[in-house]
């Protein structure tokens, strides 16, 4: 499984993983499984900004939820060096959206990760999910996302 090549092939690139804004690891490898923490959208090296229901619609939530997807296959990818045979399974998403308190269509955004994922993995790529609408994100992003995945030994 060519992770790389699906993405260049439906026309994405693969973004260089984003070193941690914090005091956290990118990506914890326990028990079979990855956890990797949450993940900003970025287009052309710049953080995706907005709140979704004020100056960003649906559509454009969709786009940074897409690019959040990217950035965590871009983790998923150097914690594996590579290896996408590993991948079993994506378990779980939490997609949190930068929400006017109005807006209400969290889901429908989320959808932007969810349907790259299932694009790129197929089956393996469904997965449970939460997407929930928030006050503010780190950076005055658009969106965030974290994700389980489940992995075979090395």
């Amino acid at each position: 499984m060519d992770i790389a090549a699906k993405i260049a092939e439906i026309g994405l690139e693969l973004p260089k993983p984003a070193a941690p804004v914090a005091a956290y690891v990118p990506v914890v490898e326990q028990g079979g499984m990855l956890y990797v923490s949450g993940q900003l959208p970025f287009r052309d090296g710049q953080v995706v900004t907005g709140r979704l229901g004020d100056d960003m619609d649906v559509a454009g939530g969709q786009d940074a939820a897409r690019r959040v997807a990217l950035m965590l296959i871009a983790q998923i990818g150097q914690a594996l060096d590579g290896d996408w045979s590993r991948v079993e399974r994506i378990v779980k998403l939490g997609v949190f959206v930068n929400s006017d308190p109005g807006f209400t269509d969290q889901a429908k955004v989320a959808n932007g990760a969810s349907d790259l994922f299932e694009t790129l993995f197929g089956d393996a790529g469904r997965h449970a999910r939460a997407a929930v609408g928030v006050a503010v994100l780190p950076l005055g992003a658009a969106v965030e996302a974290d994700a389980i995945v489940a992995v075979r030994p090395a």
